[in-house]
């Protein structure tokens, strides 16, 4: 989920029209489960999809891990509905737990853990390019290890770096999210600091981290059918 994290101006897009792939279990380290589906929300796939190099990218990535780890992945590409559904989900639920906040300040804590749901290249959300991520680290039978919050969790432990500034609170989640990002990091993925489970690959947020002038990965509109992609066009 994409989130403004400096006031820098993102790079633009160069569509590459890269083809959108749907994720199979083919090794029997990487287990699929779409979260957002599971949790019937209105417009979700399940089944997840990634542009074609970032998928291979994520088998690059497992390759890297200890071999009695897993990936189980949560969300790749996000249809605009459900961006939009999570984004206003999530308002209501900090709306809760800061009954004092002013809209604005609700509007400024939701987007540091759901991006505002824009296909514009200004502010694109990165789940609708199908360059970003969510998944966590599993065993071998595709259960979900400690990484010392539950996915979505809003709060400060969700942050990818909690628990390294916090050493006493949780050492195994510590480990853990730091398997995951060094296995994603060394396959080109760059992550969102302010969620372990997130990251991302050539769309703006990737380029802004690492700089670069452009970025890949454009927004895709999807027709849905079934909750499978049944045909979709770049933006």
């Amino acid at each position: 989920m994409l989130k403004i994290e400096n006031s820098k101006k993102l790079p633009s897009v160069q569509e590459n029209s890269e083809p959108l792939i749907r994720v199979e279990e083919e090794t029997p380290r990487i287990f699929v489960k779409p979260i957002y589906y599971l949790q019937r929300i209105p417009h979700s796939l399940k089944s997840l999809y990634l542009r074609e190099g970032a998928y291979a990218r994520l088998k690059q990535a497992v390759r890297l891990l200890p071999e009695n780890y897993s990936f189980i992945l949560y969300d790749g590409y996000r249809p605009l509905q459900v961006q939009q559904f999570l984004f206003t989900q999530f308002s209501k639920q900090l709306k809760k737990q800061y009954p004092f906040f002013t809209e604005e300040e609700i509007v400024k804590e939701t987007r540091k853990f759901v991006a505002f749901p824009s296909l514009g290249n200004e502010y694109l959300a990165p789940h609708l390019t199908g360059g970003a991520i969510d998944l966590t680290l599993g065993d071998l039978h595709g259960n979900a290890l400690d990484l010392g919050t539950a996915f979505d969790e809003l709060n400060e432990k969700s942050a990818t770096r909690y628990f390294e500034q916090h050493t006493d609170e949780n050492n195994i989640a510590c480990l853990h999210r730091r398997l995951l990002y060094n296995c994603m990091t060394m396959a080109d993925f760059t992550n969102y600091a302010e969620e372990w489970w997130h990251y991302d690959f050539h769309n703006t947020a990737w380029a802004r981290r690492v700089d670069a002038q452009h970025a890949s990965y454009g927004a895709i509109e999807a027709k849905i059918q079934d909750y499978q992609v049944k045909e979709y066009r770049y933006l």
